[in-house]
């Protein structure tokens, strides 16, 4: 039995995040720092961001993992059943692209702060989670934490984004959330756009529950 591209991207993710935990130096080697990257020609830390997380926070990686493991089961397999060997290419440009996607705000922002640093999946995680969304936009529900219900996956998304923004205005939570935002609206256009059918499908469900 083939282990699919979700659980492989996992167990990549962990592997690395845990073995650089113990290891500063390779730790501070792969984490984004948009100074370093734009100054020093480092464009590699643009990916290897992803595979680290939070050291002091081991719910950073184990929280970002579950959310993956939840929607990118649901993504990819709707992406291979429909699309075969080649949902697999769109399943990983999904991912990829959803860390650069996430890491282009911070990239304009801080490309001069020496001292801004980030890392961890999130952005790709939201890219795929929102690629869920647009396959399944009123299929399903998603829980909010402490809130015993479940809601539309779309409504929840709105949710998200205007979350991410309002956090992302406020400030001071030491958490990147245009990053997040980046990751989101990347999975989503990018699978309404080049996904054939999604957006059909997508808008023949949004107008099925609106009574059109």
């Amino acid at each position: 039995m083939s282990l699919s591209i979700t659980l492989i991207i996992i167990i990549i993710t962990v592997a690395v995040s845990l073995s650089a935990n113990g290891k500063p130096e390779l730790y501070s080697k792969l984490l984004f720092n948009p100074y370093q990257v734009h100054h020093g020609k480092e464009w590699y830390r643009i990916f290897t961001h992803a595979l680290i997380h939070d050291r002091s926070n081991i719910f950073h990686l184990g929280f970002n993992m579950y959310v993956l493991y939840s929607f990118g089961n649901i993504a990819e397999t709707i992406l291979v059943t429909s699309l075969g060997t080649l949902g697999i290419v769109y399943y990983v440009i999904i991912y990829v692209g959803g860390i650069v996607a996430a890491s282009i705000p911070s990239m304009l922002k801080h490309k001069d702060n020496y001292g801004y640093s980030s890392v961890g999946a999130s952005g790709a995680v939201s890219a795929v989670l929102f690629t869920t969304i647009a396959f399944m936009p009123f299929t399903g529900g998603i829980g909010i934490m402490f809130i015993p219900l479940d809601i539309p996956p779309l409504i929840f998304g709105v949710l998200y984004i205007a979350y991410e923004m309002y956090m992302g205005k406020r400030g001071g939570t030491n958490i990147a959330h245009d990053a997040h935002i980046g990751g989101a609206v990347f999975g989503f256009l990018f699978t309404l756009i080049f996904v054939p059918n999604a957006f059909t499908n997508f808008l023949s469900q949004v107008l099925g529950v609106i009574g059109f």
